[in-house]
């Protein structure tokens, strides 16, 4: 054994699917190995005269097959892999002889220095698997797993792809603009990215952490020709993604929420270009949140509504039921709605909204330059005027606006 203890493991990964394994004990270590075993699709073994809740259902759903007794020489025959867990000294020992003898990699709970194979801290992102080993100190070793799986996924640890791949687009939503509240998904796709289309209420900052050799374009500056702007934004998509390349079209809050997102999700699958949408957080309740006003609180608000205020109450073109909107006792939340701000406020005095009715604009919500000015229904117009409140903003009415606990900008 000392002469074993010199040398490192030798890593290696095993490809057990379909392969007998036999894992004896069915106490808690068992009920933390045992997931990895299904997923790798082995034909697994479990003898032990009891187990954990957890473990019994792994058998009753078929994952596993146990045999309800204890261990005995032999049950190692034909085994590619086994795991020694139980809480028997004794019947560990043998189990491990008996391994030893067949040739079967043995894993040990209880002796680590008497088992021929070592269990990984291991961690998964994405089709990539984190296997770490450092002799005896297993918190270390799940310590530098950790740390390498979250840079995999917040994409702080760049891992692109250098094989040949199919075409492939992300519609990723950023978030309200501070670059720390984008999905940690949709962060690694951006690590990932060749090709960036980005809006301009997208998370600026973020296009700075990119490789040198990802392109980035400004949706607002792709040359339009005889397109409609979100037509050129789709041909973008469909052309890069043709090329090869792996597109990412960063959008500021979540794609489907007046995002056009399923626009262009629809272009790329005429086109027959696969897509995938990683939702992101909508500044309707985000940025209020940032300022300290809950969009919904016991006893004042039990519903809230989102709205887009791009197009003026008494527009044809107007899809919003804004004498509806004035009945409801909940919160409204208003997008894309600072220049028509008073037209609005005005509809809903129109229909029955009480004028005293709070109203908070929350000017570039969760960046550095975000500010809150309040008012109401009967006083916003002029304040917003007053206060040169400009896009993006969001708009809060309801009495939501006075629960808020005035977080510090």
């Amino acid at each position: 054994m000392a002469d074993h203890a010199e040398h490192p493991a030798y890593p290696v990964g095993l490809r057990l699917s379909g392969r007998r394994v036999v894992v004896i004990g069915g106490g808690q270590v068992a009920q933390r190995r045992l997931p990895a075993l299904i997923a790798a699709g082995a034909d697994i073994v479990l003898v032990s005269p009891s187990a954990t809740p957890s473990v019994e259902a792994m058998a009753e759903a078929g994952e596993i097959r146990w045999e309800r007794r204890r261990y005995v020489e032999g049950d190692l025959a034909d085994a590619w892999y086994a795991l020694v867990a139980s809480s028997d000294p004794q019947a560990n020992a043998t189990a491990s002889a008996e391994a030893d003898r067949t040739r079967t990699w043995c894993v040990r709970s209880d002796d680590a220095e008497a088992a021929t194979a070592w269990t990984p801290a291991t961690g998964r992102s994405e089709g990539v698997t984190v296997a770490v080993l450092t002799g005896r100190d297993p918190r270390r070793s799940a310590a530098v797993r950790d740390a390498i799986v979250e840079g995999l996924r917040d994409g702080s640890i760049a891992a692109p792809h250098h094989r040949s791949r199919a075409p492939f687009v992300a519609l990723v939503g950023g978030g309200p603009g501070d670059p720390d509240l984008i999905t940690v998904r949709g962060r690694r796709l951006l690590a990932e990215a060749d090709v960036v289309i980005a809006d301009r209420l997208g998370p600026r900052d973020l296009l700075d952490e990119l490789p040198p050799h990802v392109e980035v374009i400004d949706a607002a500056k792709i040359p339009y020709g005889r397109f409609m702007a979100q037509e050129a934004i789709n041909n973008a998509l469909i052309e890069h993604a043709k090329a090869g390349k792996a597109v990412v079209r960063l959008k500021g809050g979540d794609p489907f929420v007046f995002g056009r997102g399923m626009e262009e999700a629809q272009a790329l699958a005429e086109a027959g270009i696969p897509c995938t949408v990683v939702p992101g957080i909508s500044s309707s309740i985000s940025v209020p949140g940032a300022v300290g006003i809950p969009v919904t609180h016991r006893g004042v608000a039990h519903e809230f509504t989102v709205v887009s205020g791009h197009v003026a109450p008494d527009d044809p073109r107007s899809l919003v039921d804004w004498k509806s909107l004035a009945r409801l006792r909940g919160t409204l939340v208003i997008l894309m709605g600072v220049d028509k701000i008073g037209a609005i406020a005005q509809a809903l005095i129109t229909h029955g909204k009480a004028p005293g009715t709070p109203v908070a604009l929350v000017q570039e919500g969760t960046t550095a330059a975000q500010r809150r000015v309040d008012a109401t229904l009967a006083t916003v117009a002029e304040r917003v005027r007053a206060e040169e409140v400009r896009p993006p903003a969001v708009i809060v009415v309801g009495d939501v606006v006075g629960v808020g606990v005035g977080l510090p900008e």
